[in-house]
């Protein structure tokens, strides 16, 4: 069977022009001492297992046995498996301290990982496997760089942990440890909350991710809500191990699959199902690399279309784990049929309209219909005005209390502890709006997600009494009004910089503005005034980043592309 129309299959190996013949002698002695022989290393296709296997948490912790059947299906396929491991940090590891900035400048890290040892070593093909927040982008963006037949092996939810009887999430724990609970009660929940290997089942951004790469057609139907512990995650493993080999000698490469119209699948996904903000940054990020201009306007054009369907934590009492039982991404993507490209090839060598088409429904209260959604728009707006000229995000689906209007006077913080600390104090009272800045691509360095303040505004029950504005970004676990991915940042020069204790700023989100109450003439006194801080780092790869880095409208990923 032909993936692509006209397609003639049976192309040239890289790797046999690499490690066969007499000058390659050196080479094949190499893989030799490794334990392959000569049937392994000629006239098989070489395909690399890129593992994120890790101690250090449980996202990655089951990626070994994972790896072990990818290679299984590999070999049952006739291709020969070289797996190698790629670094995998977990965020909550960092909650409270500085590292937390290195977690999205490490897509960058991965991405030239896995480009570095596919072009020395001549892959012919790939398999990621990878579970977290920004390990499945880092992954792929090195894979769409390459654009080598690829598929992804997401590692899936891991089950919810249960306390006194009730379903118990890692958000819950965040959230109490910035609250009134005791010791006793933080203690009693973090004995329960993970339970096992896998995502943190809520609609953080690892399974945001897990979903939307299923959703663009980059892993095989079905596979992407499996739980990590089941059986069903290996054979979703080995089935993935024959088909990289089935696309190897097929030459169905990334850019067959991850075109302009399955981002557009990818966003409409991301927006129904009330993802996490961070998509926006690791979509746009894939559109850099595709050399494509996917841009911010999309995001919201789209989501004043697409309602907003799932009911999983934050946007409802339900896990990801539920979700796969009741029809994961292809019964998401059944419903929103209509919004779709359903002619997009996936790494099955199906469409997404041929993977659906049997897809029955269930009726279910964790997917709604388009006709009673859980909100009538999607999940994300995009805001503008003269506080963020270049653009800022907000997770509608996650907002209560308030509503969709918040005014009131500024609380400026140049960091999130500091906001945090106010907040614990009780500095911060009803109706203001918390400003956390310096905290963007280049300012932190590294684009922080500001949980500490926005973890305190829920547990100390202010949530639905204060908003919180940043030119950082947020974790997928986070909820309220709190408005991240204002651009410019403040290290740029952008407004946010200069605003002032008491400056009275307006949000308005069913207009999509972000407004400070200042004239023009007064901003742009303040802005000629301004004069950049000391940069925080002065050594070390966050330095590279913060010079090389993208704004956060173009994904806030390096610069890879010339032109």
């Amino acid at each position: 069977m032909n993936c692509l129309p006209g397609g003639t299959g049976g192309y040239q190996l890289r790797s046999q022009l690499i490690y066969c013949g007499v000058g390659a002698a050196h080479r094949r002695a190499v893989y030799k001492m490794t334990g392959y022989t000569d049937e392994d290393i000629e006239g098989r296709p070489h395909i690399g297992i890129v593992s994120a296997w890790s101690e250090t948490a449980p996202g990655h912790a089951h990626m070994r046995q994972i790896a072990e059947s990818v290679k299984a299906g590999v070999w049952a396929a006739g291709g020969t498996p070289f797996e190698f491991s790629v670094f995998a940090t977990c965020g909550n590891a960092a909650i409270g301290f500085e590292e937390i900035r290195y977690e999205l400048p490490i897509r960058d890290v991965l991405a030239a990982s896995v480009e570095i040892m596919s072009k020395v070593h001549g892959f012919d093909g790939l398999v990621l496997l990878s579970s977290c927040d920004n390990i499945i982008p880092g992954q792929l963006m090195g894979a769409l760089r390459l654009d080598i037949p690829s598929i992804v092996v997401t590692g899936g939810p891991m089950f919810p942990g249960k306390l006194h009887g009730k379903p118990v999430v890692m958000m819950d724990l965040d959230e109490a440890v910035s609250g009134r609970q005791t010791d006793h009660e933080i203690r009693e929940m973090e004995d329960a909350v993970c339970m096992g290997a896998g995502a943190c089942p809520l609609l953080g951004t690892a399974n945001t991710m897990q979903i939307l790469t299923e959703a663009m057609g980059m892993c095989l139907p079905g596979s992407a809500t499996v739980p990590a512990v089941s059986s069903q995650r290996l054979w979703v493993a080995k089935r993935s191990g024959r088909q990289i080999v089935e696309l190897v000698e097929q030459n169905v490469r990334p850019s067959d699959i991850a075109t302009e119209e399955a981002l557009r699948n990818a966003i409409i996904t991301d927006i129904a199902i009330g993802g996490s903000t961070n998509a926006v940054l690791h979509i746009l990020s894939y559109s850099q690399e595709l050399g494509m201009s996917l841009d911010l306007e999309l995001f919201d054009e789209l989501s004043r279309k697409i309602p907003c369907i799932c009911r999983v934590i934050p946007n409802g009492p339900y896990t990801v784990v539920d979700l796969h039982d009741a029809g994961g991404t292809p019964a998401i993507l059944k419903r929103l049929s209509r919004f779709l490209n359903l002619d997009c090839l996936t790494v099955s060598c199906k469409t997404i309209g041929e993977i659906i088409k049997d897809v029955d429904l269930l009726e279910t209260d964790v997917i709604a219909t388009l006709e009673r959604p859980v909100h009538k728009e999607g999940g994300l707006a995009v805001l503008r005005g003269n506080l963020a000229p270049q653009g800022a995000i907000i997770r509608t689906s996650a907002i209560k209390g308030q509503g969709l209007r918040f005014r009131g006077p500024a609380r400026v913080f140049d960091s999130d502890a500091e906001a945090a600390e106010s907040l614990h104090r009780n500095a911060v009272r009803a109706g203001e709006v918390v400003v956390v800045r310096y905290q963007g691509p280049k300012g932190a360095p590294g684009m922080i997600e500001v949980m500490q303040s926005t973890d305190a505004l829920i547990g100390l029950g202010l949530d639905t009494s204060i908003s919180l504005i940043t030119d950082g970004r947020f974790s997928g676990f986070n909820r309220g009004a709190i408005i991240g991915h204002v651009s410019p940042e403040a290290m740029d020069g952008g407004p946010i910089a200069i605003v002032q204790e008491g400056d009275i700023i307006d949000i308005n989100i069913p207009s999509r503005l972000l407004r400070l109450e200042l004239s023009d003439g007064v901003i742009q006194e303040r802005l000629r005034a301004w004069k950049s801080p000391e940069p925080k780092v002065k050594r070390g790869y966050l330095t590279t980043y913060a010079q090389l880095a993208e704004p956060a409208e173009k994904g806030a990923a390096i610069k890879t592309r010339l032109g």
